[in-house]
Parts: structure tokens; sequence; C-alpha cells
């Protein structure tokens, strides 16, 4: 039979060697994730070494190596596409652990039908459904969509919890503190229980029982740059609305009021000469929500709200990036987002096109999707893109007629 009679065999997702990586990774792992994050990982013992889909909620960058530490054999994590658009990076990770890609904050078709392949050849896959870390310590929006994905794949959905992450490393913090957390399944449910649920069942058991509030006292995180980098995730000032803010060490200021609050060990948060009205981040995180929740957005289109000194990036989905234009003054309006830097260069993303998106990547990367095309925004170590995500979607909110909806992108 020659070649075009012969059926093309399509390659496996899951390889030997993905097993002998993980196998390697524990043995390097799980000491440093011990003395480093100050973890305890519960094991998970099943003695009919079946595949799990597995859902956690998402507090450290280094969550899924302690989903991976957990459960024997290699594990294949659903990944957003700007892990796949890092080069020859990507491709390393690519071989070692085959990863499943998908695209932020969208219903990614190929992203489900890669999933039902790896449960098909017997894998395990893993996923935090949030597709977010939480910047204030609490369990952020959940897409319901993962209750479709739950029945399509019909495995033991098995339920990671992770608890005190945000004290040892905070989303918006570069440094990982002294203390506890801890990382176990709570819970498995076999699909036969969960497939007799409605979706709309499934995805409120999921949320309760992902759910994680850490604004409460649960022991000591202890650094000497406890408040470092809290303007990554506040932007609004209980006393001057919109601000701006700059921290040092255990202290952050509000640039307007020059107000000083304290981050405790505790995760406590301490007025200096003053009482400050929210306990801890949770709280004024909420706050800061519902301000923005109030706010008119289409009352802000004549000059901007905020200006960045950013870089600009095209990211070439799954393959690179590019820098286009580095000191660009990025601009947000109540309806838009404006970029000009030199050479010319000038992007120009109204909200209300149906093409346009905002997402956040990592501590405070800005993805820009628009027209086809994918900008990546980096500014200095303190730049807020939270500010931007949030206004967008508060505008679309108002837009599509909407203005009691409380998401705000995260």
């Amino acid at each position: 039979m020659g070649k075009q009679g012969k059926k093309s065999k399509k390659k496996k997702w899951i390889k030997l060697r993905h097993r002998v990586v993980r196998n390697i990774a524990y043995a390097i792992m799980y000491p440093y994730s011990r003395i480093k994050y100050g973890i305890t990982i519960e094991r998970h013992k099943d003695s009919r070494k079946r595949p799990y889909l597995i859902v956690m909620n998402h507090q450290t960058a280094f969550d899924q190596f302690f989903v991976g530490m957990a459960f024997p054999g290699a594990v294949y994590y659903i990944a957003s596409e700007d892990i796949f658009s890092n080069g020859w990076i990507s491709k390393l990770i690519n071989y070692l652990v085959a990863p499943i890609p998908i695209k932020k904050q969208t219903t990614d078709v190929h992203a489900i039908l890669n999933c039902m392949r790896v449960a098909k050849e017997g894998g395990t896959i893993a996923l935090a459904p949030e597709g977010n870390r939480t910047f204030s310590g609490e369990t952020v929006y959940i897409n319901p969509a993962i209750s479709k994905l739950a029945k399509k794949l019909s495995l033991p959905l098995a339920f990671y919890r992770l608890e005190g992450g945000y004290g040892v490393h905070p989303r918006w913090s570069d440094v990982v503190r002294k203390g506890k957390m801890r990382g176990y399944v709570s819970r498995v449910v076999e699909p036969e229980e969960y497939k007799s649920m409605t979706d709309e069942e499934l995805g409120t058991f999921i949320e309760k029982e992902l759910y994680v509030n850490e604004g409460s006292l649960s022991g000591e995180f202890r650094h000497k740059k406890t408040a470092e980098y809290l303007e990554r995730a506040m932007y609004v000032c209980p006393y001057c609305g919109l601000s701006e803010f700059e921290s040092h060490g255990d202290i952050i200021e509000c640039k307007k009021c020059h107000r000083q609050i304290r981050y405790l060990p505790t995760k406590e948060l301490q007025g200096v000469g003053f009482d400050f009205p929210y306990r801890f981040t949770t709280e004024w995180y909420a706050y800061q929500c519902d301000f923005i929740n109030g706010f008119d957005t289409t009352k802000h289109t004549e000059s901007p709200i905020y200006i960045d000194t950013v870089s600009i990036s095209e990211v070439i989905l799954y393959k690179n990036k590019k820098l286009i234009v580095k000191n660009a003054e990025l601009s947000l309006f109540g309806d838009r987002i404006e970029a000009k830097g030199s050479k010319g260069f000038e992007l120009h993303i109204p909200f209300e096109d149906a093409s346009a998106t905002v997402v956040i990547l990592g501590k405070n990367k800005l993805n820009l999707y628009y027209e086809g095309k994918v900008y990546q925004i980096k500014g200095c170590k303190r730049f807020n893109a939270l500010k931007y995500l949030n206004i967008y979607h508060r505008h679309i909110n108002i837009k599509e007629e909407h203005p009691d909806d409380k998401f705000l992108g995260l």
C-alpha cells in the first residue's frame, strides 16, 4: 500500500518521559517547597491508581508543583497561552511536561478537545477554575464552564485546596514570607454523583468546595518587605478615591493624602497614626471593587484617568514575543486604552469593540487582545495592571446595560 493509502496515526499526548520528569522534579522540589514555602503537602492515596480531573484554588505561582507532588504519576496542567509564547523555553516546557494550552478568559474549543484526548489516554488533568491567582486572599470568580468540562471528561473530580498561600506569597509581592501553608485533597466526587447534578448545581458545588478567604488570623508570615508592591493590587484610597500608592518595607502610602498603612506579619493592616477602616487586604479590596462598581466610566472619556510609562510587545501566540516599543505612554480612559510611543507608534483600543479584551497575567503584566493581535504591556515594578482590567469590565457592564453586574475581570 502506498503512502497515500496509509492512515496517519495521531501521536499520543502522554509520554513515558513525562512520568520520569515528574519523579525527578519531585525529588528536587519536595524538599525545596517544604523549606521555601513552609508547606505541608498531603499525598493523595488511591489504590485504584486511576486518572482524575483535579480542580484547585489558586494562591501562589508554585501551585502546580504542589499538586504534582500530591498525586502519583504525571499531571497535565491546563495553562494560559502565555507560557507557550516564550520561544525555546516554551518548547522545552512542552517537551518535558506537555501542558494543555488555553486562551485565557475564553471558551477554547481546542483546549476542551485536548483535555478529552488526554483523558482518553488515561491522563490526570489539573486546572484552577478561577483562571487567576487571588490578589486579595479570597477565591475569585470561577467560570461556570468548568461544569460542562467535568461532565465531558467523566473523570473522578478531586478538589485540591491550598490554605495559607496568600500569607506566604501574595500575588502582588516579589518575596516569599516565612510562614505555614497546606495543600491537600479535601474531597473526591465520582462521575456518577456529579452527573446527576445540573450544570448550575455542579458549578455552585465547585465554588463552595474551593472557596478560601484568608482575611483572618491564621498565623504569622514574616518578612521585612511585607507591604512591598501592594500597589500592584490597590489603587483606590478610602479617603481619596482613585489614587496611586507607593510601598517600601512594611509600609504602603497613598500619594495623594500621604496616609501610611502598615502590613503586619499577621496579614492585618494598621494605619500609621490613624485608624485604618479595613483590617485585612480582603476587606480593602472588596471596598475597591464596590467603588469601581459605582464608578461612571462614561464621564471619563475626555481626559485619561491614569497614565503609565510601559513597554509594549506583540505576542505571536505559541511562538514568541516581539518588542514593539519601549517607554510608551499608556493612557486609561473610561471607554478605551490608548498608547503612544517612538517612531509614530500609536494604539487605540475602544472597549466597545467586539474584538477587544483585557487580561492580567502574573503579578502585573497586561495583555490587550484587539483585532486578532495580542499586545503585552509591561510597566515598572510598581505598575498596577488591575485598574485597566477593572475599568474595562465596568465600562462593558454599563454599556451592556448590566450596571449591577459585579464582575470586574477577576
